[in-house]
């Protein structure tokens, strides 16, 4: 045979096994179930991210700055992927890259968040935008941007909302009021993407350790929230002390239980109230039992103590675990 014969049966069998290898692989990219976590860098996001790369899933790390994209790059099972979700630009950038990634999208773990405090009479309506803008808008867009994708995988969606959504105290007002935002749209969305076959569900979570509180004091300081003569001087002073190093808290590793419960347990839950304390659940539960009693005080239908212990019952019957 020719030299000429064996260098083209030398490039064809190359060609076909690079083909073979090359449809290998988008098969397994496709068996292999992808995941978007927003604010994946740290505290919660982070930690949902290990687990779910370290049970074999792929994630779509999201987070802004370069050194923290080359830290998740170097994890397995992950590409990191810029997204701020306050800019549009990006999030249409990263559906066009995760579309042409091989993986598709199964599920979107909406983390990114913020927080700030102080009086509602003091922080600006700027600041309090600029809040919304992440915690609620940008879960409005990156959850509309993202949901066609997974619509196409049948897959979930879930928002890490916080106890602080169900309840609220002194300077807590901007966070909660968007925390409170995520279970109104958590549930909205429950009822639109039912006849998807995609399920939808919020983490509430109480105090575990994060960087949230560290970043919003920095933040608070360097605004100025703390105003000369403030007749909440005092108390936001007292505020100010909250311990802003989350280290003394419990690691996520509950959170991260729950995101994956939401994400791939057969049976869902649509609420996912995850607490590293007694005290804290008791606080939240309260809470829920207060405000059901003020809405039944002022009433034209008021219901009697038995026939809202029946309605109770009725709903822990439907809340009952399935298997």
């Amino acid at each position: 045979m020719s030299i000429r014969f064996h260098v083209v049966a030398r490039t064809l069998l190359f060609f076909i096994f690079s083909c073979l290898f090359s449809f290998a692989s988008a098969d397994d990219r496709a068996a292999q179930k992808a995941v978007l976590v927003t604010g994946a860098t740290s505290g919660i996001g982070l930690r949902i991210t290990e687990e779910l790369a370290d049970n074999g899933y792929f994630v779509y790390a999201g987070a802004r700055k370069q050194k923290d994209m080359d830290r998740l790059n170097a994890m397995d099972n992950v590409e990191a992927i810029r997204l701020d979700v306050t800019v549009q630009d990006d999030i249409d950038a990263a559906v066009a890259r995760i579309r042409a990634g091989g993986h598709g999208l199964y599920g979107l773990v909406n983390n990114a968040g913020v927080f700030i405090g102080g009086p509602i009479t003091e922080v600006s309506v700027e600041e309090t935008q600029w809040l919304f803008d992440v915690n609620v808008f940008g879960v409005y867009r990156v959850t509309q941007a993202f949901a066609p994708l997974i619509i196409e995988q049948k897959g979930r969606i879930t928002t890490i909302g916080s106890i602080s959504g169900i309840g609220s105290d002194m300077f807590f007002s901007q966070y909660s009021m968007s925390k409170h935002a995520m279970e109104a749209f958590t549930d909205s969305l429950a009822r639109e993407m039912a006849r998807f076959d995609v399920d939808v569900s919020v983490i509430e979570p109480g105090n575990y350790d994060s960087k949230i509180v560290a970043t919003a004091y920095e933040r608070m300081i360097d605004k100025g929230y703390i105003e000369e003569g403030s007749p909440y001087a005092e108390d936001l002073q007292k505020f100010m002390e909250w311990p802003a190093d989350r280290s003394i808290y419990k690691a996520p590793d509950e959170v991260a239980a729950a995101a994956m419960h939401a994400l791939f347990d057969e049976h869902p839950l649509r609420r996912y109230m995850v607490v590293p304390a007694e005290g804290e659940a008791r606080w939240v539960i309260g809470t829920a039992i207060e405000e059901l009693a003020q809405l039944n005080r002022w009433q034209a239908y008021s219901y009697t103590r038995e026939e809202l212990i029946a309605m109770l019952d009725a709903a822990m019957v439907r809340q009952a675990p399935q298997h």
